[in-house]
């Protein structure tokens, strides 16, 4: 079975929560691991959190286009917003993993939680969008 669905967020912070519930039901309709709903939820939180907060040069209102697919075996996540160019995979900061989270900079854990919770990541600059793709490996039964 696959199943899509397309979510549009306005550029501000409230629209996560909701967002999470929403990546749940998908995940539940799709068959997903509580472990795999979570590992995205995670992810998306992370960066949709930087497109709102760095992302935009002026304050009026944007939309951040989120495109899912589950089908056996594999979960796709597109997000796109037509915030500044950024490729998080060149351009963001490398995460410090050492030392007591109260000494560590703040930043990075984002991008490294992408880079190791998801198998294959694809950054695009189309059109004026910024297009980060995602991509999750499942087991056979998943999705």
């Amino acid at each position: 079975m696959v199943l899509e669905q397309t979510y549009t967020l306005r550029n501000e912070l409230s629209e996560i929560p909701p967002l999470a519930e929403r990546i749940e039901a998908f995940g539940e309709a799709g068959s997903l691991s509580i472990q795999h709903i979570y590992q995205l939820n995670l992810v998306l939180d992370e960066l949709i959190t930087n497109i709102v907060s760095y992302g935009y040069e002026d304050d009026r209102p944007h939309e951040i286009q989120l495109k899912l697919r589950a089908e056996p075996g594999l979960l796709i996540a597109v997000l796109q917003d037509d915030g500044k160019p950024f490729n998080p995979l060149l351009e963001a900061p490398a995460a410090i993993l050492e030392g007591s989270i109260e000494d560590r900079p703040i930043g990075g854990l984002g991008i490294h939680f992408m880079r190791t919770l998801m198998d294959e990541v694809a950054y695009q600059r189309e059109e004026g969008h910024n297009r980060l793709t995602l991509i999750k490996h499942l087991p056979r039964e998943e999705g």
